[in-house]
């Protein structure tokens, strides 16, 4: 079974969600196809991201808990982390929306996405000699700016807010690959590259990291699933 460790983990992780796409009330399911160009788009940036960072030993991964089929150097099962968790998210954003009014008033919105923006460039800065906070931050400050000042997005608010409600489950997926309840990590990172606070095993730079990832694949979900046939 341990080989099938991290496959088990992307299945568990979207599974239920998928089930439930199908839901008379729900109907996620027509818009699979909105999903999947959005997701797609996203994870072509990530994982050249993802890449990058394996090459320069920023993280690498435990051989023990795998496929043994590679990518890019990538195992398949990180490549569909970047499927299967954003499905499980986006599809929680879709059903807290659909059902329950979550918008922020615009000047709470604003302050929030400014001080985001500040913050993450100062920490991003002061950890400029290790690539992992550098890269994430920044990057994660530069989508704040885009997203809400230049793409005129106005659901940063209600898009952080469904990403605090999904933490306790990220941080039970993302655990288990960083190395909770497992003889060793599925994920190691470099302590080199890292700021080196965690959340029990979890980097506090993942969840910076998940949340630009979410951020993203909203605004691309959203915007295909304008141009939907009878949508």
């Amino acid at each position: 079974m341990l080989p099938y460790t991290y496959l088990l983990i992307d299945f568990f992780t979207i599974i239920i969600c998928f089930i439930f796409s199908f839901h008379h009330k729900i109907k996620f399911n027509r818009h699979f196809g909105a999903f999947i160009g959005a997701s797609f788009i996203v994870a072509v940036f990530f994982i050249a991201w993802d890449i990058w960072f394996t090459k320069t030993g920023v993280w690498w991964f435990n051989d023990k808990y795998l496929l043994g089929i590679r990518i890019f150097n990538l195992p398949v099962e990180e490549i569909l982390f970047f499927f299967c968790i954003p499905f499980a998210c986006i599809f929680t954003y879709f059903c807290l929306d659909k059902f329950f009014k979550l918008d922020w008033k615009p000047l709470p919105e604003k302050i929030f996405v400014i001080i985001s923006i500040i913050s993450s460039l100062v920490i991003g800065l002061y950890f400029h000699e290790k690539i992992y906070p550098f890269v994430t931050f920044l990057s994660t400050a530069i989508t704040l700016f885009i997203l809400y000042f230049i793409l005129k997005s106005r659901w940063i608010g209600k898009a952080s807010f469904v990403y605090l409600l999904l933490m306790p489950g990220f941080l039970m997926v993302n655990g288990v690959l960083t190395g909770t309840g497992l003889e060793s990590p599925i994920v190691n990172y470099n302590p080199d590259h890292i700021i080196g606070f965690r959340i029990f095993t979890i980097p506090i730079e993942d969840t910076v990291y998940g949340y630009e990832l979410i951020l993203w694949n909203i605004y691309l979900f959203q915007r295909l699933k304008k141009t939907e046939p009878g949508l």
